[in-house]
């Protein structure tokens, strides 16, 4: 089993997660991404959360970033990014590799335990067959809070081919982020 790359918070961390969610965190098992003065970001998450499939490993705490995405996925981003992945051979590629890298990482960093139950509840199939933020298709996006959440958790792997594009055209990588 790999090692997971997060950090457990500190009691500050955590009461700032509180803060960020608005109420305490279920599932957590660390901070996946936080900024250089310690302002947790993005959480990562347990698979299994009271015997329920938790819809996504990275989860994106930091208000700052949600309010920049909701308003780039009101801009209509979502879809032009799927109609790129549909036209653009070389991303679309990235994409589905961003894909089965994440159920790879989901079950690699999976609680014992956890694993243990899902097969005993009959949710193998589903971990395998769900990618990014519990979507089937892979060649769709869903949500850009899911999916710069994994490319923030996954910097020191390269991050993801959605991440890079939404930092190039909107420079999310440049925004300050004090919640």
């Amino acid at each position: 089993m790999t090692e997971s790359a997060s950090r457990m918070p500190s009691e500050q961390q955590l009461a700032l997660i509180e803060q960020q969610l608005g109420r305490k965190p279920r599932g957590l098992v660390g901070i996946a991404w936080q900024t250089g003065a310690g302002v947790p970001a993005v959480l990562q998450m347990r698979s299994l959360v009271d015997n329920q499939p938790f819809p996504t490993l990275y989860w994106l705490s930091s208000k700052d970033l949600y309010q920049a995405i909701a308003e780039i996925e009101t801009g209509g981003e979502v879809k032009r990014i799927e109609q790129e992945i549909e036209t653009d051979a070389g991303l679309r590629e990235q994409h589905l590799e961003d894909q089965q890298r994440y159920v790879k990482l989901r079950w690699e960093y999976m609680a014992g335990e956890d694993r243990q139950r899902i097969e005993e509840l009959g949710f193998t199939d589903l971990y395998n067959s769900y990618g990014i933020g519990g979507i089937r298709h892979w060649d769709k996006v869903r949500c850009l809070h899911m999916q710069y959440a994994y490319h923030l958790g996954t910097l020191d792997q390269g991050g993801t081919a959605v991440g890079r594009l939404l930092d190039q055209r909107f420079q999310l990588n440049e925004l300050e982020i004090r919640i």
